[in-house]
């Protein structure tokens, strides 16, 4: 038997699989937390990865790192850490984003280049971030990379230039999916001056091998490694229900959307991934059960005992939100009435909130000529029995739940099958899954839902583009 493992670099933790490379089977698994922070040193990721790994590794044949996508890692030209990273999630660059987007010509222009329109996520607003407010970081800087860059030219022995994949390189900001090439344009716009980039490696491409001898293959962004893990096919829409919420699907050519709210990805295949981001998910009904003295087992028969929220709607933006852009964003309840404020009432608004804004994004696939045939529910809160209901009643399409999983580090393991075979295609990997259907008697029910909530959130637009009052000092 041949094995392979992946990495899974994500925002709260490293979780290592490793795998049969015949079949995917899961045979062992590691797991080391992240701090819980926007702005790490790549040192911590890498004591993860120790610690996740330790006593898996010794008979494994090839490696594959999926790293959370759009963070920043600055280094010196020894290759040096000059900052901590920032992550996805640290929205500082808001400001910046919103710069670039006037000096070079608006959102359509960066669409057309990159697929992108820049929001405080990407790596090139961090960079104009770290130009202005840290100077001496980046008067030492010599080049960037992503974190899953970082980590597997750490893992590579061989001492060559760091590497990339076109998957990664798409959430950055300055390379363009549809021309398949850095902008240095847009780089040098954003920072004042060039920085080197990885070199972009091949989708099976072996890259390094470890000091004992692991192939190490090119690796690929969280978001692009769940695809391959999930073996999307045309109609699957995915729904990732981690600490952000994620839509994407896989397509055959470059999305170009001057809205923003579909990122033109490339995926880990050759193919594109047309991707749309929250970054409110799974914490939400966590929150929201705990203002109610509730715990994440009760959320099933809290939002399950009732209907519908009798006309309660939250906004779910507990940590500012990215689609729709509003940085500044808190969450928001509207509607309370004597009749639904309980506990009840309050956990399956939580839900639908979460959800209604997803529901949102896959409509946003549809007008990329995505046609959705069923939706693929993966994430923490994708094992909520009330979830996959809801869900499956405001997408009205059929819901596919896998059995829990870390898809992206499978999907790693799956690349690096997939250029230890070098075959044409990735390695074909059997699934378990079970489906939730619509229910017809609630669809009326549930477009009323969706209408609610998208009423709610145009009406409140310009009160959530205010950042929240500050508590008074004491």
């Amino acid at each position: 038997m041949t094995l392979v493992a992946g990495v899974d670099c994500s925002t709260q933790a490293t979780k290592v699989v490793v795998c049969d490379a015949g079949s995917g089977r899961v045979l062992r698994e590691g797991r080391a937390s992240h701090p819980d922070l926007t702005e790490v040193d790549p040192a911590r990721w890498w004591d993860a990865i120790t610690e996740a790994s330790s006593g898996l590794l010794d008979d494994v044949a090839a490696v594959a790192v999926g790293g959370q996508q759009h963070g920043m890692v600055l280094v010196d030209q020894d290759g040096q850490v000059v900052r901590d990273a920032l992550l996805w999630n640290d929205n500082r660059s808001a400001p910046q984003a919103e710069g670039l987007l006037t000096e070079l010509g608006g959102p359509a222009a960066w669409s057309a280049a990159t697929g992108l329109v820049p929001v405080a996520s990407f790596t090139i607003t961090k960079l104009r971030w770290v130009a202005e407010h840290d100077v001496d970081a980046a008067a030492r800087a010599s080049a960037v990379l992503l974190p899953h860059d970082w980590i597997t030219h750490r893992l590579r022995a061989d001492g060559g230039p760091p590497t990339t994949d076109r998957g990664d390189a798409s959430g950055t900001g300055y390379w363009s999916a549809a021309r398949e090439e850095y902008r240095p344009d847009l780089l040098e716009t954003a920072f004042g001056r060039g920085l080197d980039v990885p070199r972009v490696a091949g989708p099976k491409e072996v890259v390094g091998e470890t000091a004992s001898g692991v192939a190490v293959a090119a690796g690929t962004g969280d978001n692009m490694a769940a695809a391959l893990g999930l073996d999307l096919r045309s109609g699957d829409v995915a729904v990732s229900l981690g600490t952000s919420g994620t839509v994407f699907t896989v397509a055959d050519t470059p999305t170009d959307d001057p809205s923003g709210i579909v990122a033109g990805f490339a995926d880990a295949t050759g193919r594109y991934l047309p991707l749309v981001c929250t970054l409110n998910a799974a914490r939400v009904p966590g929150s929201v059960l705990a203002m109610v003295g509730a715990g994440i087992e009760d959320l099933d028969r809290l939002a399950l005992s009732v209907d519908d929220t009798d006309g309660l709607v939250l906004l779910p933006f507990f940590d500012g939100e990215r689609t729709p852009p509003l940085p500044e964003a808190s969450g928001l309840l509207h509607g309370l009435t004597r009749r639904n404020s309980t506990p009840a009432h309050l956990a399956r608004a939580a839900v639908e909130g979460m959800l209604s804004g997803l529901s949102d994004a896959v409509d946003a696939l549809r007008s990329f000529d995505v046609t959705p045939r069923r939706v693929v529910l993966v994430g923490g809160a994708a094992r909520s029995v009330a979830v996959q209901r809801i869900a499956a009643g405001l997408f009205d399409l059929p819901v596919a739940v896998p059995e829990p999983a870390e898809y992206v580090a499978l999907g790693a393991a799956r690349q690096a099958a997939w250029a230890l075979a070098g075959s044409e295609e990735p390695p074909s990997w059997e699934l378990e899954r079970h489906s939730v259907e619509p229910d017809p008697d609630a669809a009326a029910g549930f477009r009323r839902t969706r209408e609610r909530y998208g009423a709610v959130l145009e009406a409140t637009t310009p009160l959530l583009r205010q950042p929240p009052a500050a508590a008074a000092p004491g």
